[in-house]
């Protein structure tokens, strides 16, 4: 039982860091600033469907970005610029990506 208890704990606890909040604490950035897919025009999220990257698992290339965990090529007209300065990706439902963004500067 406390086991059930500690890892719904850890699970909340993840769930709830991974949205994308900008520098000010406000909420769901990506979905509140309307971004598009550059890939077919999509809303780039709900909720639960971005989520940061650590910095550490991206790998700039001279084409883009390298995500290191999913080994997925990024191409540099796909990148946009993360509001908050993390890197996020926003997945479809199928699990493939339909958004990506990287710090300022960086894209």
């Amino acid at each position: 039982m406390r086991l059930l208890f500690l890892l719904g704990g850890i699970a909340g606890l993840i769930a709830t860091g991974a949205f994308a909040h900008d520098r000010l604490g406000n909420p769901n950035w990506i979905a509140n600033g309307h971004y598009t897919s550059p890939i077919d025009g999509s809303h780039c999220c709900g909720v639960a469907d971005c989520f940061e990257v650590p910095a550490s698992d991206v790998q700039e290339t001279s084409n883009g970005y390298l995500l290191i965990r999913t080994n997925e090529v990024v191409p540099a007209r796909e990148v946009q610029t993360s509001k908050d300065g993390n890197y996020w990706r926003c997945k479809k439902p199928d699990g493939s990506r339909r958004c990506f963004f990287a710090p300022p500067g960086a894209v």
